[in-house]
């Protein structure tokens, strides 16, 4: 008997093209437990509508009668479950991030719809965008590295008038600043983006998310001077070579590479305010990477996904500021 979960982009169009599946897909991920809580009261002996795909609460109320959409990022949406989920699918697993285009093409929506779609996904994705940083990196037997990069276009490829511009304006040149730290040992990574690259910026980011006493490497730039006063801290000196035994930054520094690639190759062109919802994405896909020793499926990915979808909102008018636009 074949295994009836999906675990290829094929297998997955195909199983989710099932109305039935998707709405006992998300039920099991929205509560896990198997006991149904209504968003509104909180009360948890709800019954099921089966011709409606929806549940009805026992208390009287003005939304008595709710969807697992509801209290996720799918909410409110009149795109079905059907194409919200291969399209979760295609972001936690496409390795190289997917277009709005190419969603369009893919599960028949307009671009405008598509790329409405994916950034309520890169908010499912986050880990803390709603219910705060998740726990320190980091210990007394890990090693974490830390690096800053500069995303955008490049000076030499702007209009004369842009390029001077941001010469007179004293800026960072159209570019957004993002610092990162790798923890080696739990292979995980965590990105934030800074306003500059000043010693009290950047050593405030890894006070608040590395643990005391961590060994923390990192490239000799002085603006991560003082942190020997919290932190076993080495550095090594770009200049001179990149790697001292344990000593260099090339995790974060290949984890740059692919986030400037998918930047250059299938997004093109992202505005500086929505850069760090293309960085949730990347990150999602490298912490959930796998390995030989740990492999990580299609499929554990999306669910893992899944299981980030509940408790997040983001409208139209939020992501755009244009409260009498709409996003269809």
């Amino acid at each position: 008997m074949t295994n009836p979960q999906p675990m290829t982009l094929q297998e997955a169009m195909h199983y989710f093209s099932n109305p039935e599946n998707c709405v006992t897909w998300l039920v099991a991920k929205r509560w896990p437990d198997g006991v149904v809580t209504c968003p509104t009261c909180g009360r948890t002996d709800a019954t099921l509508i089966s011709d409606q795909a929806k549940f009805r609460c026992k208390s009287a109320h003005k939304s008595r009668e709710f969807s697992a959409k509801v209290g996720t990022i799918f909410e409110d949406s009149h795109i079905p479950l059907e194409k919200w989920l291969v399209v979760v699918w295609m972001v936690c697993n496409c390795k190289n991030g997917v277009s709005s285009w190419e969603i369009k093409r893919t599960v028949g929506v307009t671009q405008k719809s598509a790329w409405f779609m994916l950034q309520r996904i890169r908010l499912g994705l986050s880990t803390k965008r709603s219910f705060g940083a998740p726990s320190k990196l980091g210990g007394p037997e890990s090693e974490v590295e830390c690096d800053e990069a500069w995303v955008g276009g490049r000076a030499s490829n702007m209009h004369k008038e842009r390029r001077a511009r941001y010469q007179s304006a004293d800026t960072n040149w159209g570019k957004v600043i993002v610092m990162g730290m790798l923890d080696r040992t739990a292979r995980q990574i965590r990105t934030e983006i800074v306003p500059n690259v000043d010693r009290d910026t950047l050593q405030a980011q890894v006070l608040n998310n590395v643990k005391y006493g961590t060994r923390v490497y990192t490239d000799q730039s002085s603006s991560y001077s003082h942190l020997g006063r919290a932190y076993m801290h080495r550095f090594v000196n770009h200049t001179e070579k990149y790697v001292e035994g344990r000593v260099h930054t090339n995790g974060l520094e290949n984890f740059w590479s692919l986030f400037k690639r998918n930047l250059r190759g299938t997004y093109v062109s992202v505005e500086p305010f929505h850069m760090f919802r293309y960085l949730d994405e990347q990150v999602f896909r490298f912490n959930h990477r796998g390995s030989k020793k740990v492999p990580v499926s299609d499929l554990d990915r999306f669910d893992r996904a899944l299981s980030q979808v509940v408790g997040k909102r983001l409208t139209y008018s939020e992501l755009t500021g244009k409260d009498d636009a709409t996003p269809f």
